[in-house]
């Protein structure tokens, strides 16, 4: 320990230091950090699951079910993104949609109510893809960032559509328990949505091509429909159903997978966007190992104001093992927590699920910087949407029930 804070903490700040200030060395930077801790743990240190390479066995043995189901739901939503591109939706969408700034906020808008349902990492990607049409390419880093932030603000209050919301109904909390989070969440999208829109206005308004008669493709609108409920059917049935096998196998990303495969004679994916999209996937599967490899072994006690700073906390430390912990501990305003850990990873570009996918999408998104300029309406609307909350609502623990 160095002033009695462990070592392993020091490497990770420098790690996300180095992707903050060298964002085209990320994936080199992700890789090269996590071998790094992992040779410090396994000679020096040690893992909870143990001593040694059999801890680090052991350890990558307890993560190995998460961290596949983040890389087939990365991947596999990339080529679901591809199908729902090639499928025309978005010409009819834009004739759909307002004119001018009002356009850009109703497609953050739909955004919000499709990460309700769907994972927040799939709503996030289909929004990037229309907005990547209906702008030409020409998509603002803020709004980038809106789209990601609207995406977990979605999810938040939903268990189904965010991960961490998901845990909590795992481990005995009510769905209802987590509704106010919504409380935030829609001050979160009026906020985000107006100024991002405004942004997006600026930069590059919505174009509409009238002179575009593609028509709909009803074969790939039909494998995005079956791939996405295939995803929710699965999440809700091992959730109610087989909840004590759900740490033990990729339920939702082998049914994403599976869903690909079978509708292949319908239209085959484009097997070629696999590689990039495996490139930013790792990135943060690197990440969200390294995170699971530092000692918190419990958080501070359970209050309005911590929970608040760890919104701030998994802007950068994976919110995984952040509820988790959380869930562990017991006795948290559910809905408070749910908002707090689901949106707070929002405010960098890898802080989230969502972040990474649509940065994989939009490369020049890969800038701690960049985002933190262009999208400073997230972190103040993280603050707001939390300050309503406590307004509106309070701060009611309660207690998991047995």
């Amino acid at each position: 320990m160095i002033f009695g804070i462990p070592i392993e903490f020091y490497f990770f700040v420098i790690i996300l230091l180095c992707v903050a200030l060298f964002h085209n060395h990320v994936f080199k930077i992700a890789l090269l950090g996590l071998a790094i801790v992992s040779i410090y743990k396994i000679f020096f240190s040690s893992f909870k699951t143990g001593f040694g390479i059999e801890g680090f066995a052991d350890h990558l043995i307890h993560e190995w079910v998460i961290v596949t189901n983040l890389l087939l739901l990365l991947v596999g939503f990339a080529l679901l993104s591809d199908h729902f591109e090639k499928s025309n939706v978005t010409e009819t969408l834009s004739s759909i949609l307002p004119k001018g700034w009002q356009g850009s906020f109703t497609l953050l808008a739909i955004i919000f109510f499709l990460s309700i349902f769907l994972d927040n990492i799939a709503a996030a990607i289909i929004g990037a893809t229309i907005a990547s049409k209906l702008f030409k390419k020409k998509v603002h880093i803020g709004y980038l960032a809106a789209i990601v932030a609207v995406a977990n603000a979605g999810g938040a209050g939903s268990v189904l559509g965010d991960t961490t919301t998901t845990m909590m109904w795992l481990a005995g909390v009510s769905p209802i328990t987590v509704l106010h989070a919504f409380i935030g969440s829609i001050v979160v999208l009026c906020f985000v949505g107006y100024f991002a829109a405004k942004q997006q206005n600026a930069h590059q308004q919505l174009i509409i091509d009238f002179e575009s008669k593609s028509s709909l493709d009803w074969s790939r609108i039909f494998i995005v429909f079956v791939i996405l409920v295939s995803a929710v059917l699965t999440n809700i049935l091992v959730n109610l159903k087989f909840n004590y096998l759900s740490d033990y196998f990729p339920f939702i990303g082998v049914s994403v997978w599976l869903a690909l495969f079978l509708l292949v004679p319908l239209r085959a994916p484009d097997w070629s966007l696999i590689p990039s999209a495996l490139k930013g996937s790792i990135f943060l599967l690197a990440l969200v190992l390294t995170a699971s490899m530092m000692p918190v072994d419990k958080l501070l006690p359970p209050s309005l104001f911590s929970t608040f700073g760890l919104g701030f906390l998994s802007s950068v430390f994976d919110n995984i093992p952040l509820t988790a912990l959380a869930i562990k501990q017991d006795n948290y305003d559910w809905g408070v927590l749910a908002y707090a850990v689901g949106y707070g990873g929002s405010m960098i570009w890898f802080g989230s699920s969502a972040g990474v996918a649509v940065s994989n999408l939009f490369p020049e998104a890969k800038s701690v910087k960049r985002w933190l300029i262009s999208g400073w309406h997230i972190p103040l609307s993280y603050i707001l949407g939390y300050l309503f909350i406590i307004l509106i609502w309070g701060w009611h623990p309660t207690l998991i029930p047995d």
